[in-house]
């Protein structure tokens, strides 16, 4: 079986939302510090373009959650294979993903987070798929609603491939 990638999103348009979304989160925190948590491995890409856009303090930290392991789609079942290295008590945190799929992953990470009692929490997802959803996850900045196909590019993978296009693109599996 071999793939084939057909661009969904330009490098181009990737940067001109990258640069929007960082002008609505710095005017959000406007005035005050935020906590980047990076969720790895897709969403580093994404977190470090958008941080160089953020025009406030900013720190950063990572941490990894998986529900896929070599599938295209989630096996619904969640385990935290990296956890974060700082404490985020007290802290305005924005959890950073490169997209929101079932909400499953995310639903768990936003309260296992919240737990940890930050000041504030919100998400940032380059993606979303809407379409997709199977438990409901607050999303506060989305760079592209897309329809539901598996898509590579920008931090996305398929089976560990394809995370460094400067694009997104949908995956077209050929028997």
């Amino acid at each position: 079986m071999s793939e084939k990638i057909r661009v969904l999103i330009s490098e181009e348009e990737i940067e001109k939302r990258i640069c929007e979304i960082g002008r609505e989160i710095s005017e959000y925190y406007k005035g005050e510090a935020v906590h980047l948590v990076s969720v790895l491995k897709g969403g580093v890409f994404f977190t470090c373009e958008l941080a160089k856009r953020l025009t406030i303090p900013v720190s950063i930290d990572f941490m990894s959650v998986s529900s896929y392991g070599n599938h295209t789609k989630s096996t619904g079942v969640v385990k935290v294979v990296k956890d974060l290295d700082e404490a985020i008590e007290g802290k305005h945190v924005l959890v950073v993903e490169d997209i929101v799929d079932s909400g499953r992953t995310l639903s768990y990470l936003l309260e296992n987070l919240k737990s940890r009692k930050p000041k504030s929490l919100r998400l940032c997802t380059l993606l979303d798929k809407p379409d997709r959803r199977v438990i409901d996850v607050q999303v506060d900045y989305t760079g592209f609603a897309i329809p539901d196909k598996f898509v590579v590019g920008y931090g996305l993978d398929y089976m560990q491939k394809y995370r460094n296009l400067p694009y997104i693109g949908i995956v077209e599996l050929d028997d």
